[in-house]
């Protein structure tokens, strides 16, 4: 029996060359934005705060955010 992951949240392990699937969906929501981002769309993220990201700005931004300082 397959389970449908249509319009659900997916839970994800955020490695430095992917990420592991730990609850099953179709997408993840932005750490920032709150947007949602389909896993097959899914290219930025950060391994130390596991947070994904909509967009490579984005993930600029969370990231230069969390340099004190920046």
């Amino acid at each position: 029996m397959l389970i449908a992951s249509r319009n659900r949240l997916a839970r994800l392990q955020y490695g430095p060359n992917g990420f592991r699937t730990l609850s099953p969906g179709d997408h993840v929501l932005c750490a920032v934005s709150g947007a949602p981002i389909g896993l097959d769309e899914l290219r930025y993220w950060s391994v130390a705060r596991q947070e994904p990201y909509a967009s490579a700005a984005i993930a600029t931004r969370a990231m230069l955010d969390a340099v004190p300082g920046a």
